[in-house]
C-alpha cells in the first residue's frame, strides 16, 4: 500500500496544475460571467497537451495510463473551476469510457481520435422526464429498420445538450421490461430530427450547455449500436468510473475553497491580528482539511483498485462510497469557506459563492446521494433492494 506519487505521476498532476492556472482562470472567470462552454480552440490545446486522453489506450492517440493518472489532472483543472474541466472529465471518466469500453472497434476508430484531439464531443442522455434515479422506466426505442434503427423518445437533463457531437443514448430495444430490453446508441447532433430545447439555467453549473432533446424518427445505422437489449448492467458497471470522475471534481471545488479559506484567513487581519489566530478560524480550518483529504484517499482507492480489476473498471461499493462522501462533504467545505471569508466570501468577485452554487449539482447528477447510500448498503449485504416494493 503507497501513499505517495511516482515520479512521473508527480510529473503528470504538476503539468495539468501548471496549464490550468496559467491558461484557465480568466476564461473560467468570464465563462461563469457569460455562460458560454469551453471554446474550441482551448479544447483542442486541452487535446495537444494530452488532457483528453490520459486514460484511454495508445492505439487512439491517448496517454495509456492509469485511472488514478486521469483523476489528477481532473483535480487540478477543477479546482479552477468545473466548468473548464467538464469536457476532460466526459473524456476520462464520463460517456466516452462507453464507447471505449463496449462500442466496435470501428466505432471507437472513429470516435476516440477525434474526442482526444479535442475536434469532437461526447455527451450521454439517460434520463428522462419519467425515468431518472428509476432509470429503467425509460421508453426511448430503438426499432429495427432495415440495416439501422429508428429511434424515438424525449431526454432530459442532457449536459452538453445541442453543443456536443455525439450522444450516447440509453433506448429500449426490446419490449422486454425492465432493465432487460435496455441498450445504448449512438446519436449524432446532426442527424436528422434531432431536436434541441431551450438552454436550461441551472443554479449553478454555468458554461455547462444542459438541455432537453426531442428524438423524432431518427434513422441511426447498425454500426451506431454500442450495446444492445440486455447491457443495461454493462452500461451501469461502467459508471463506477463516472463517479469516480463526480467525486473528484467534487473534491477538487472542496480543495479550492479550503485553498482560497486557508490564505484569506492569514491576510485578513481583526482586532489586530491575522484571523487565523482565533481558534474559532483554526477549528473550521481543520475540519475542511480533515473532509478534503478522507475525500481524496476514497476516491484514489477506488481508482487504483480499478486497474487490478478484470473489467478496468471500479466497484460499485468504491467508486459509490467515494462519491457519496464527496458530494456530501463538498457542500460542507463550501459552507465553512463563505463563513471564515464573510462578507467577501458572499461576493460574486470572489469566487467562493460559486463554489458553494457548484457544490450542490454533484449530488445530484450522476445518482443523488441518498442512491450512493443504498448502492453501498447492496453492496455490503450482497444483493439489491427492491424499490418498488
Amino acid at each position: 500500500m503507497h501513499f505517495q506519487l511516482t515520479d512521473e505521476q508527480r510529473e503528470l498532476q504538476d503539468t495539468a496544475r501548471k496549464f490550468a492556472r496559467a491558461e484557465l482562470p480568466a476564461l473560467a472567470c468570464d465563462m461563469e460571467a457569460k455562460d458560454y462552454p469551453v471554446p474550441h480552440d482551448m479544447l483542442q490545446a486541452y487535446g495537444e497537451m494530452g488532457f483528453l486522453g490520459v486514460n484511454l489506450p495508445e492505439e487512439y492517440g491517448g496517454l495509456g495510463l492509469g485511472h488514478l493518472e486521469a483523476v489528477l489532472v481532473l483535480e487540478e483543472f477543477a479546482q479552477v473551476s468545473n466548468e473548464v474541466v467538464f469536457l476532460v472529465f466526459v473524456a476520462l471518466t464520463g460517456p466516452v469510457r462507453t464507447i471505449e469500453k463496449f462500442g466496435s472497434d470501428e466505432m471507437k476508430a472513429r470516435v476516440l481520435p477525434e474526442v482526444i484531439k479535442g475536434e469532437k464531443i461526447v455527451a450521454v442522455s439517460m434520463s428522462e422526464p419519467d425515468a431518472g434515479t428509476a432509470l429503467t422506466d425509460l421508453t426511448t426505442k430503438a426499432q429495427p429498420d432495415g440495416n439501422g434503427y429508428v429511434v424515438n423518445g424525449y431526454k432530459r437533463w442532457t449536459s452538453g445538450g445541442g453543443h456536443s457531437d455525439y450522444y450516447v443514448t440509453y433506448a429500449r430495444f426490446s419490449d422486454d421490461p425492465g432493465a432487460k430490453g435496455i441498450g445504448a446508441i449512438l446519436l449524432e447532433r446532426d442527424m436528422e430530427g434531432m431536436e434541441f430545447g431551450k438552454r436550461e439555467e441551472l443554479m449553478g453549473f454555468r458554461g455547462i450547455p444542459t438541455a432537453d432533446i426531442a428524438i423524432q424518427d431518427v434513422k441511426v445505422p447498425g454500426d451506431n449500436v454500442i450495446i444492445g437489449a440486455g447491457g443495461f448492467g454493462k452500461l451501469m458497471s461502467a459508471f463506477g468510473l463516472e463517479r469516480c470522475g463526480n467525486a473528484t471534481q467534487a473534491l477538487a471545488v472542496a480543495a479550492a475553497a479550503l485553498e482560497q479559506a486557508l490564505e484569506y484567513t492569514q491576510e485578513r487581519e481583526a482586532f489586530g491580528k491575522p484571523i487565523v489566530d482565533f481558534q474559532a478560524v483554526q477549528m473550521k480550518l481543520a475540519e475542511m482539511a480533515m473532509k478534503v483529504d478522507a475525500a481524496r484517499l476514497l476516491i484514489h482507492r477506488a481508482a487504483v483498485n480499478a486497474d487490478a480489476q478484470a473489467d478496468g473498471l471500479p466497484t460499485v461499493y468504491e467508486s459509490s462510497l467515494a462519491k457519496c462522501y464527496a458530494n456530501e462533504i463538498v457542500r460542507e467545505v463550501t459552507a465553512l469557506g463563505m463563513q471564515v471569508m464573510g462578507g467577501y466570501g458572499y461576493h460574486k468577485e470572489y469566487g467562493m459563492e460559486q463554489r458553494l452554487r457548484d457544490a450542490y449539482a454533484w449530488g445530484i447528477a450522476g445518482g443523488a446521494i441518498d442512491v450512493q447510500k443504498t448502492n453501498i448498503a447492496a453492496a455490503m449485504v450482497g444483493r439489491r433492494f427492491n424499490q418498488r416494493g
